[in-house]
């Protein structure tokens, strides 16, 4: 496991309220898994960021070991591993997914500096 990686995966997650691992862009997925993942975030109405698996070979080959977790799409609220593609269905299904991405939308909101002095 590359340490350079591990290190970039740390700060993504960290910096990220919401993050998706998945191949190609919430745009463009390049799977059906990541597409069915996208559809499900973004009907929760919040941006999230994402990275390109498929673009970043050293994080697409380090992220399974770092988060004990095999395969792809990884949805991360919060710095915590949420899961992939079939557990983001069933939570959205239940609409536990929407009350965890709006929660974590607004406390990335609260915890912005805001642009007034």
């Amino acid at each position: 496991m590359s340490q350079e990686a591990l290190d970039t995966i740390k700060g993504q997650i960290a910096d990220n309220p919401i993050l998706l691992y998945m191949k190609g862009s919430p745009q463009a997925p390049q799977c059906g898994f990541s597409a069915q993942t996208v559809q499900c975030l973004m009907s929760c109405g919040e941006r999230f960021a994402y990275v390109d698996i498929l673009s970043h070979p050293e994080i697409r080959a380090t992220l399974p070991q770092y988060a004990q977790w095999p395969t792809f799409p990884q949805l991360y609220v919060e710095g915590e591993l949420v899961g992939g593609c079939d557990i983001v269905t069933e939570m959205h299904h239940s609409g536990e997914l929407e009350t965890l991405i709006k929660e974590a939308g607004a406390r990335a909101d609260a915890e912005a500096p805001s642009a007034g002095g």
